[in-house]
């Protein structure tokens, strides 16, 4: 792969090179490849395929769980969240002891692995969000909660440039991932002022099966607003909101 100069860039195949554009910049590089009937049946290849299956894998795994929190990855998430959190699946899928390479699975794999996992690098909850919290999976109950105890917003929330205000947002999600299934519930304060003047405590419950068989996640987020002439907008279309995958029940 090699990086594109001069005033005029390049979109395309040329002979057996292919031009194209990137976050990071214009690039070039070589066709190549090899036939796919080879891979697809060459004992040489049997690591390719194990590793090709556990990566789509991974690939449907992480879909599953961005659907399932969609209403809040609307506002919080990165441009690179996608291939992250898929990496960070194949990690799970890795940790699978059960099962032979390329049939290990997220249910077989440790689901944990993915708490602390943060959707938008551009504001990590972990630097965003200082005041204690609780959060909590009762498995047998199907409450799935965050308890964040009396705070003044601006010393225990670093908000952006130009907030007015905030909101608190969870959520839990019950994810089947074989099935491809889920069940989810979510909650938000409302829009509070980011000022100095003490919160209340704030509890949120979100509810999902009883004795669910299926991995649990809690997600906590912040969303951040400006007020302008008696209106809230969202500021800078989220680019700052954090969420975060702060507990995770496997199996």
């Amino acid at each position: 792969m090699a990086r594109q100069k001069g005033i005029i860039k390049l979109k395309g195949t040329i002979g057996d090179i292919t031009f194209y554009k990137t976050k990071d910049g214009h690039l070039a590089r070589e066709k190549g490849g090899i036939d796919a009937s080879r891979i697809a049946s060459d004992p040489a290849f049997q690591r390719t395929r194990e590793n090709g299956s556990e990566f789509g894998r991974a690939g449907k795994a992480g879909k599953t769980l961005r659907t399932a929190l969609r209403t809040l990855l609307l506002n919080s998430a990165d441009s690179r969240m996608v291939s992250r959190l898929t990496q960070t699946m194949g990690k799970v899928i890795q940790a699978d002891l059960t099962n032979e390479r390329g049939l290990r699975n997220v249910i077989d794999g440790e689901a944990e692995l993915l708490a602390g996992f943060d959707f938008n690098i551009t504001g990590k909850l972990g630097t965003t969000l200082f005041t204690p919290f609780t959060g909590t999976i009762d498995r047998v109950a199907g409450e799935i909660s965050v308890d964040l105890v009396s705070f003044v917003p601006a010393n225990m929330i670093a908000a952006p440039g130009g907030t007015t205000h905030f909101k608190i947002i969870s959520a839990g999600a019950e994810i089947d991932f074989e099935a491809e299934t889920f069940v989810v519930s979510s909650s938000e304060t409302a829009i509070l002022p980011w000022d100095s003047a003490p919160t209340a405590a704030i509890n949120q419950l979100n509810a999902v099966t009883p004795n669910s068989v299926s991995p649990l996640f809690l997600a906590l987020g912040v969303e951040f607003f400006q007020e302008v002439n008696g209106r809230m907008y969202p500021l800078k279309n989220g680019t700052y909101n954090p969420l975060a995958l702060v507990q995770v029940s496997g199996l």
